[in-house]
């Protein structure tokens, strides 16, 4: 009888480790995501198994082009993906099929070729000026995605994270980078 006492002993400390490493990762660095609906084709599929990184925004701004997972700003309970195309004090003008970001800087007309198929145009006419901490974001299915254009801009605080892996299907396991600008 003491044995068995003692074997359930063990299985409750390796249960109780596991927790204490499993837990803090899933809840405070990585966090999977289903892609859900086509918005993202064809570089994300419905049903694609992501891994979100949670905690690089954390030490860092987002970046242009780089690919998050967020909570719809209209049902917080949703989550959503979406390329990060606009930043923080731009102007984002959409026209004729084109994307031109206007910046303290200059402006330029985006460059999408890393990322969408040739023809691709980004349909609607909006011109939009990001303040403090929003971003503009769009689905890479320009045709079929409900993004800034219909909602308006992202706040930061509604940024869960970065899609950094995808894990399934497996013969698409791979890496996500965002594009250099």
């Amino acid at each position: 009888m003491k044995s068995f006492f003692a074997f359930i002993w063990e299985i409750t400390k390796i249960v109780i480790i596991a927790l204490l490493i499993v837990v803090p990762i899933r809840y405070f660095i990585f966090q999977p995501f289903f892609v859900k609906g086509q918005s993202m084709e064809p570089n994300f599929e419905n049903n694609d198994y992501l891994i979100v990184d949670e905690i690089s925004y954390r030490f860092r701004a987002p970046q242009r082009g780089e690919v998050v997972v967020f909570k719809y700003p209209q049902n917080p309970s949703q989550c959503y993906i979406k390329r990060i195309i606009g930043l923080p004090g731009e102007t984002i003008e959409i026209g004729d099929g084109k994307v031109v970001i206007f910046s303290e800087k200059d402006s330029q007309i985006l460059d999408e070729s890393d990322y969408l198929p040739p023809g691709v145009f980004t349909p609607g006419e909006i011109l939009v000026s990001l303040a403090e901490n929003e971003y503009f974001v769009l689905g890479d299915n320009r045709i079929s995605s409900a993004d800034s254009r219909r909602w308006g801009p992202l706040p930061r605080e509604d940024i869960i994270g970065r899609v950094f892996l995808r894990a399934w299907p497996f013969v698409a396991f791979a890496k996500i980078k965002a594009p250099a600008y």
